[in-house]
This record gives structure tokens, sequence and C-alpha cells, in this order.
């Protein structure tokens, strides 16, 4: 595994973040414990998850999960750099009661504790706020950050699907508040397919000093090879997938794309990885594998080097924005 720091932080982080999405809804958790045994066994140190994992009347299940496999000791916390999630709304029957849901101070102190108890842990590393809350003033955020981190209850702070604008005055009221270090890293939705976040967002926690770690790297298993997958074996897409493929414009786009990985012997879904651990900005993609066959299809990523050649194939396959205001302006 390679490493690298998150954002301007000391901490060093593997250039691939487990996530652990899966784990509960489509993975047992003993095949869960395995999936986390072998990332951990691989080099992988970063895994990523949120409270409402489990959704539904299991929102949380993923948390406890992750906590039953620290339990079982042999230094699995202390080699683990632990994200977790706050902001959505935790009752089992979709109605939060008042407080329950999003970032005011109450709800993260409140959130924070459970996700200990379920974690088994006693703090966490990096807190990711899930959604911008519109409501609540970044300097009622802040406090009650700086509050459990003087409690040991958190090390760093990270944003999720925030625009750049938002990252932009989170950390411009921490730097005046002071004492806060802010925002060290964006969980945003980047890949080929959705190449927006480089307008904005990238550039925001480029300037800010912030780590940029992908979601969906591979669009919903739309970038995994999806078409060839049908055609060799008769694995129809699903999900988001399938309802992208309905569009013949994207058909043909992803079956350019199989086209020139094919050509150069390339496996679709590793290179999709492969090209966003090239992209400037980013510390590492987040993988959710639901298999340990899947895991170690990532695992080879890290090592793949893309050629002049395939990069400038991708981009013109799938050609970014452009950087703002360009993209939309002069």
């Amino acid at each position: 595994m390679k490493y690298t720091q998150l954002g301007r932080t000391g901490l060093k982080v593997g250039r691939l973040v487990l996530g652990t999405m899966n784990f509960g809804p489509q993975t047992g958790e003993t095949d869960s414990h395995a999936i986390m045994d072998a990332a951990l066994d691989a080099g992988i140190n970063f895994f990523d998850t949120a409270n409402v994992y489990g959704w539904g009347e299991n929102k949380g299940r993923t948390e406890t999960i992750i906590g039953n496999w620290f339990a079982k000791g042999g230094e699995r916390r202390d080699k683990v750099v632990l994200a977790t999630k706050v902001y959505g709304n935790m009752g089992a029957d979709g109605e939060a009661w008042p407080n329950h849901d999003k970032l005011s101070a109450l709800n993260i102190r409140r959130a924070v504790d459970a996700s200990l108890k379920r974690l088994q842990t006693d703090y966490i590393d990096v807190y990711q706020f899930h959604h911008i809350d519109r409501r609540t003033p970044f300097e009622e955020i802040w406090q009650a950050i700086d509050v459990l981190v003087q409690q040991g209850k958190i090390l760093y702070v990270g944003s999720s699907n925030f625009p750049g604008y938002k990252i932009a005055q989170a950390n411009e009221i921490a730097a005046r508040r002071g004492g806060t270090i802010g925002l060290v890293s964006e969980q945003c939705l980047y890949n080929l397919a959705e190449r927006r976040a480089e307008m904005e967002v990238i550039p925001a926690a480029q300037d800010y000093g912030l780590g940029v770690i992908p979601w969906s790297p591979l669009h919903g298993g739309l970038l995994g090879g999806v078409i060839k997958k049908e055609v060799e074996g008769g694995r129809r897409a699903s999900g988001r997938a399938a309802d992208a493929l309905k569009d013949s414009a994207v058909r043909t786009q992803i079956q350019a794309y199989e086209d020139l990985l094919d050509k150069h012997g390339l496996e679709p879904g590793e290179a999709a990885l492969a090209w966003l651990l090239t992209r400037p900005g980013v510390t590492g993609p987040i993988v959710g594998p639901r298999t340990a066959e899947q895991l170690q299809s990532a695992l080879r990523a890290v090592e793949l080097e893309l050629s002049d050649e395939v990069l400038a194939g991708l981009d013109e396959i799938f050609p970014g924005p452009g950087p703002s205001p360009e993209a939309f302006a002069w």
C-alpha cells in the first residue's frame, strides 16, 4: 500500500479508503470482519463509515459490526484511522425527534457518544459532517467540535457533500475563532463519469488544504465493465448503472470506455480507480467491497500506472467541465 498525508495534517493514510456501507445490508458480520482483516493485512489503514449505515430500522448496524471487529483485539483499533459521519436522522421509523439529526451542538454531542458506544472505542480520528446544515451556524458547530476535541473524543473534522463555498465558509469561520484547525478533508462524489467536483469543490479543498476522498469511484458500477459483463457472462447491470445505460448516449460512451481499456489490456474498474489516484488533491477513493475478491481488484489499482495515451483517451471520452469560472463563463 502507498500512503499520503490527509490534506494539510500530519495524519498518514493509505491511497485506498475502505468503505463499509455494505457491511450489514449486503455483507454479513462474519464476511465483513474477514474483509476488514484482509484490508488491514494489505496495508489499508483508513476505514470510513457513518452513523446511519445499516439503514432503516438497522441504522447504526454498520458501526456495531466495526465495533465488534475492534473488540477482537490484535491492535485492530490502533492500526486504523477511523472516520464516521453525523447529520442523518437516526430514527428507525424515519421520524426524527427534534434535535436528533443535523448539526446542532446538541445533536453533535449526542451523536458522537452514540457512535463511540457502537464502535467500542473512546475516540474517532476523523469526524465528518455528512451534509451541510443550512440552519446551524458554523460558530455553533465549531464550538461543539472544540469541546469534543478537548475531551479527546475526536481528533480531526471533515466534510462530505459540501459545495466549494461551504468549505470556504467553514474554514474562514474556524480561522476567525482561532484554535480550531477547521475541515481537513472533503468526501465528495467524483469519478470519470461525474467530474463536476473539479469546478469548485476540489479547487476549494486544495486551497484550504483538505484531502479529497471520492465516493462512488465506479459510479454505481457503471465504470466497472458492465457491458462486457453482459456480453461475456450474462450479468445484467442493476440499479444506477442499469438506469444510466437506458440512455443510448451513455451506453455509447461506456462502450467507448470499455473498448479503450480493452485495447490496452486494462480492467475497467481498476483503471477507474487508478485514474482517480492521478487527480490533483485526491487522497484516495473509497472502495466498498462486498467480497474479498472485489477488495483484491481494488488493491491492484494502487500499483497500476496509466499511460499518457490512456489518460488522454479517458479525457476524450469523459471530458471534465473545466475550471471555474471558465466552465460556465469566459
